[in-house]
């Protein structure tokens, strides 16, 4: 199966008042946990979609980092200027994992559970509590949709469309939804109790 995966890293940060992909958590950028947690999927390449100002850092050995600047925040964008990328760089893809920036504590091992449970679905994702979390892997069914999308519309809007052709990977790790929205949700996440308070 070949897979490729895409880091969106283009947002405004507006609720956060600042540059939060460049905040740091564990002595890093929040941007480079969501990096090293696509690096972890059974990937050929990572495409980092990131705004021009954003320190992506560098990421020797494999699998390769490469790094799209973009001006828009339209989630939309970013997820089309990945696939565009990924389609360049690697040709022919069974599916494209989408990690986002803000989401530094996706478990490194969910990729590869939703890898094996793609099969024949439109996508594949962990969920936990009944709710469904991150990555996404969307399988190549889904890129002639991706060239739709428009504005903020991302991978959400997809998934809701068909239901009843996605996959789930069943976990106990609430992980899959902590993301980083305000300060305060930093905070917590470095404190250990994000899943506690959640």
């Amino acid at each position: 199966m070949k897979l490729v995966a895409a880091v969106l890293a283009a947002g405004s940060a507006r609720r956060f008042g600042s540059d939060k992909l460049s905040a740091t958590l564990a002595g890093e950028p929040l941007v480079f946990h969501a990096i090293r947690a696509a690096r972890a999927a059974p990937v050929e390449r990572v495409i980092v979609v990131a705004h021009p100002r954003l320190n992506t850092g560098d990421w020797p050995d494999r699998p390769p980092v490469d790094v799209v600047r973009l001006e828009s925040a339209a989630l939309s964008q970013s997820l089309k200027a990945a696939l565009d990328a990924a389609l360049q760089s690697n040709g022919l893809l069974d599916g494209l994992f989408v990690f986002l920036g803000d989401m530094p504590r996706v478990p490194h091992e969910a990729a590869g559970r939703l890898a094996g449970i793609l099969g024949p679905a439109y996508a594949a994702l962990p969920r936990q509590g009944g709710r469904a979390g991150h990555p996404v892997l969307l399988s190549a069914r889904a890129f002639a949709d991706i060239a739709l999308l428009k504005g903020d519309a991302g991978a959400g809007k997809l998934l809701r469309a068909r239901d009843d052709d996605v996959v789930f990977d069943e976990c106990s790790d609430p992980l899959i939804h902590a993301d980083v929205d305000r300060p305060e949700d930093l905070s917590r996440m470095t404190g250990g109790s994000w899943f506690r308070e959640s």
